[in-house]
């Protein structure tokens, strides 16, 4: 089957959405589909094209970029093109470009059209950033009537989403592809005697700094989990420095430098030493805020790496929890509730901890990957 699958950014840059599609992609084309993502060139240093474990990678020159999205003309006439030589197109949203690739497939090309949505856009303050947001809700609003299915993470997001809740009768509800070999014990010991936080309690974080993952309130909860247990250090893994459309790590320098001698800031990982980052945390935090953050891969590869997590109460987010029952449930926006949860989960942590078998039998990307090949082929 000839794959085509359609986003605004690919990796290398880092986010949940980027992971997801260049796991699926890889799965996808290792079973012998013949797979091409098209994207943005968002970066200079990056091929236009290039072949990465068995994907083709398109990446569309880019005019310039409004807040988190990027203006690139000619970007629908060579999707046209391209959606004409394949089977099917995957368009993952949220993107500007949703809706006329939908409309595209569908009065156009004649090709099927699945969308996957990741979430609900919602970028931080600003007029320009909320005259986007409407734009692509409204483009994603198009996309969603004109796709022939739409893939949600979990029925939960899907009903509460402002978006998902009105096309319910389009919804196919895949779990995201889950890969995270277990933690080495002796990469686990050099990671806590680089960072310093050997003989600590550690609080993990991995994300980049953006305005939903809630930063600001985990790091306001440190001075409550020392009330309790005083010798926590808080490590972050991804990216803090010039986030795209962020500013984040510039805007809480006061309250880092207040908490300094507490935290580790770590950068992005690669994918394979991220196992062993969760083997070294205690117990890993989703302090999420709004609905940009409908999962939180994360979560399921830190279960499966042995660490409990605690996250915050939004549809879809407190899904890997409920199924589990590995950590705790808390509300977000609340530094002393979050703290609480950590407490919690850390003087009891052993209650909290399931066995590696028993969360992939829940969260496979073998699962995942059937299940979308099943969809692909159900609109042929």
């Amino acid at each position: 089957m000839k794959i085509l699958i359609a986003l605004t950014y690919y990796r290398p840059h880092i986010s949940g959405l980027t992971i997801y599609v260049e796991r699926l992609a890889q799965a996808l084309a290792a079973r012998g589909h013949r797979v091409t993502v098209l994207t943005s060139h968002y970066r200079h240093d990056l091929p236009y094209r290039e072949e990465i474990e068995g994907v083709t990678v398109l990446r569309h020159p880019v005019a310039f970029r409004l807040s988190k999205g990027s203006i690139m003309p000619g970007f629908l006439s060579r999707a046209w093109a391209l959606m004409r030589q394949h089977d099917v197109a995957s368009v993952h949203l949220p993107q500007a470009e949703g809706g006329p690739l939908a409309v595209i497939g569908r009065f156009l090309a004649h090709t099927p059209v699945v969308l996957t949505y990741h979430c609900d856009l919602q970028l931080p303050p600003g007029i320009l950033n909320r005259v986007i947001d409407r734009a692509v809700f409204v483009s994603n609003w198009i996309a969603a009537r004109f796709a022939d299915r739409i893939v949600a993470y979990t029925d939960d997001y899907a009903r509460h989403s402002p978006l998902l809740s009105h096309f319910q009768s389009k919804i196919v509800v895949i779990y995201p592809p889950v890969v995270m070999p277990p933690p080495d014990a002796r990469a686990v010991a050099a990671l806590k005697q680089t960072y310093r936080a050997e003989g600590h309690t550690i609080v993990g974080f991995a994300a980049r700094f953006a305005e939903e993952k809630g930063v600001s309130y985990l790091i306001n909860s440190l001075p409550f989990v020392r009330e309790k247990i005083p010798n926590v250090k808080y490590l972050f893994a991804g990216e803090y420095e010039n986030v795209i459309g962020e500013n984040v790590w510039e805007r809480l320098q006061p309250l880092i430098k207040q908490y300094r001698e507490y935290l580790e800031f770590l950068g992005p990982l690669p994918n394979h030493e991220m196992g062993n980052f969760f083997g070294a945390c205690d117990v890993l935090t989703v302090p999420s805020i709004n609905s940009t953050e409908s999962f939180g891969l994360v979560q399921v590869e830190a279960m499966l790496s042995g660490c409990p997590v605690v996250a915050s109460n939004l549809p879809g987010v407190r899904e890997p929890i409920r199924v589990t029952g590995m950590g705790e449930i808390v509300p977000s926006k609340d530094a002393r509730a979050l703290a609480e949860g950590i407490v919690r989960v850390l003087q009891n942590r052993a209650a909290y901890v399931r066995p590696r078998a028993e969360i992939e039998a829940l969260f496979s990307l073998e699962q995942t990957v059937r299940q979308y090949e099943e969809l692909f082929e159900s609109l042929r």
